[in-house]
């Protein structure tokens, strides 16, 4: 019997191809909870097949779907919201004209899975997993803000710039990242600091590993630490820019 094990699989921006390579080098398997930090669209040309492709996994495995900034511009987008440029030159576009031809009853498909997304999971273990951050020193079920949960940059550059020699006991060190034993964050790519694979700071792992740019889409194992990595995004979508 294959082992249980919790897989995060980091922002796959609309590059289904790469997604479909990678979930079969983690060898998936119905015993896997596969956790998808948001994101799902927004960069390549692929944003209505990738949801379709998601909806399809969900009825075969143990799925959690967080919510990403991106999913909900689209949304927003979606349901009636005035234009946003500034959505458009960070991948709104090819989503616009992904979803140009689509049927009313995929439209609404979609419409229901952008609504079920959840900003947060937390599992057994204290082990918490979202697209962004927070940042109430109380932690999830204190946040003001429910937009933070998909919007916030702070957490990452927070545990970036730790002391590592600061012990957790120690007056200084933020409240907010004792709350849970590991945080498993996307949204802020690790390309923007040289990385491209799964990049750890105090207790929060980043699994955003570029897909929307250059870099590869990843699946990481929780307990073992194990990744697996497709080829870069770009690669599987030669004549269109993505992000770049």
């Amino acid at each position: 019997m294959s082992l249980k094990r919790t897989l995060v699989i980091g922002d796959i921006h609309s590059g289904l191809q790469a997604l479909k390579q990678v979930l079969q080098k983690a060898t998936i398997t119905n015993n896997d909870t596969l956790v998808f930090l948001g994101d799902y669209i927004d960069g390549w040309s692929e944003a209505v097949e990738t949801i379709n492709y998601l909806l399809q996994l969900k009825e075969k495995y143990n799925c959690v779907f967080l919510r990403g900034n991106h999913d909900e511009l689209c949304y927003e987008w979606l349901t009636g919201a005035a234009d946003n440029p500034t959505w458009f030159m960070h991948g709104g576009e090819a989503t616009v004209n992904s979803y140009a031809n689509i049927t009313e009853e995929t439209k609404n498909m979609h419409l229901k899975f952008y609504e079920n997304l959840e900003n947060y999971y937390l599992d057994t273990e204290k082990r918490l997993f979202l697209h962004a951050g927070f940042t109430n020193l109380k932690g999830i079920e204190f946040e003001y803000f429910k937009k933070t949960f998909y919007w916030d940059r702070t957490l990452w550059e927070l545990a970036l710039s730790l002391n590592k020699e600061l012990d957790q006991e120690h007056i200084h060190y933020p409240k907010r990242l004792k709350n849970y034993s590991e945080i498993y964050i996307g949204h802020t790519p690790v390309t923007r600091i040289g990385k491209t694979t799964p990049q750890n700071a105090a207790n929060v792992w980043n699994i955003d590993t570029g897909a929307a740019f250059k870099g590869p889409l990843t699946v990481f194992d929780i307990n073992t630490k194990k990744y697996w990595q497709s080829d870069p995004v770009y690669m599987f979508y030669p004549n269109e820019k993505g992000r770049n």
